[in-house]
């Protein structure tokens, strides 16, 4: 496939805005490379349709484009490529520990998670300081020591007194 439709009309609206494609890309922040295969319709050298498709969108958006009217189109001509004629499977077998830890981290809420996480260490920290406290009160520093008397180290003597004028 060396042009396509949508790749014609992103093309001519392009050159109609006298924009370049590095001036596109510094926008949309889209790939030059990128840019020039969708334009000359060679999708086979993008991995999945859905960079196909979300890239055509933001690139027709940013050219104010009809982006519905482009993405039917685009539906069509990815429907008759060889490569993107079916859709990929979304998720072949797989039964490895690995691989349902990392789809539970994937559905895992991380700034619930954070925030629930902090409530629960700051709650042990109050608990744990609050049984610290409680200990430290009940205890008695004197408990173990014997009874004793005191004996002056200075027997018999006195303190001297000053004079007061």
């Amino acid at each position: 496939m060396t042009m396509s439709e949508v790749g014609d009309q992103l093309q001519a609206a392009r050159k109609a805005l006298k924009l370049t494609i590095q001036q596109i890309a510094d926008v949309t922040k889209i790939r030059t490379d990128h840019l020039r295969a969708l334009e000359e319709g060679h999708y086979e050298v993008f991995s999945a349709p859905v960079y196909i498709r979300g890239f055509v969108r933001i690139y027709a958006a940013q050219l104010k484009l009809n982006t519905a009217q482009i993405m039917s189109v685009l539906d069509a001509e990815l429907k008759r490529s060889e490569k993107f004629k079916e859709p990929p499977p979304l998720m072949e077998e797989s039964n490895t520990l690995l691989d349902h830890v990392m789809f539970w981290l994937s559905k895992f809420n991380w700034r619930v998670g954070v925030i629930g996480g902090g409530a629960l260490v700051l709650l042990v920290a109050v608990l744990l300081a609050g049984s610290a406290w409680r200990h430290h009160a009940r205890s008695n520093p004197l408990a173990g020591m014997k009874p004793a008397m005191y004996q002056s180290a200075n027997a018999g003597e006195t303190l001297p007194l000053t004079s007061h004028r």
